[in-house]
């Protein structure tokens, strides 16, 4: 599994076990200071000896490009922050089958309303569900009814163990 950040900051960590083995640390000792196993550490080392400094380059990320660059996440994060009812939707509530014609509209990209859930989860997003409450609800009186009525109405401790 990869670890945590960025390419770069990767890249910064292969350098420094590479200049720790340079300098004459063994192979444990530099894996311990950057924080990555003896084998990795070795198979850096290989590289830059291979090909130099271009061997720590970070190479591509594997898998399938993004189908919306960074720019155009940034600008979906502002549309949707800015709710449905400025794309045009009648309630205050995004599902994915909204926020999927919304891509497609703004971006000319479609995804699947199920796959929607992934783009929104690597833009930091979450679930969200809307609290139930009816409309009419009184919330002072509930809580006035809850302090004075409910408890002399609510059962008490019985006495027995």
């Amino acid at each position: 599994m990869r670890p945590p950040g960025s390419p770069q900051e990767l890249e910064r960590r292969r350098r420094r076990a590479v200049g720790l083995l340079e300098s004459g640390e063994n192979l444990s000792s530099a894996a311990r200071a950057v924080g990555a196993s003896v084998s990795s550490v070795h198979r850096w080392y290989q590289a830059y000896q291979r090909k130099g400094p271009a061997g720590l380059r970070p190479g591509l990320t594997p898998g399938r490009p993004p189908r919306l660059s960074p720019s155009q996440r940034k600008r979906l994060r502002a549309l949707l922050r800015r709710g449905p009812s400025a794309a045009g939707y009648p309630t205050e509530l995004w599902t994915l089958k909204r926020m999927a014609e919304v891509i497609e509209k703004e971006f000319g990209v479609r995804y699947h309303p199920g796959h929607v859930w992934w783009l929104l989860a690597g833009m930091g997003w979450s679930c969200q569900r809307p609290e139930r409450r009816a409309r009419e609800s009184d919330e002072e009186g509930i809580e006035r009814w809850r302090c004075a009525r409910w408890a002399h109405i609510k059962k008490r401790p019985s006495g027995r163990a």
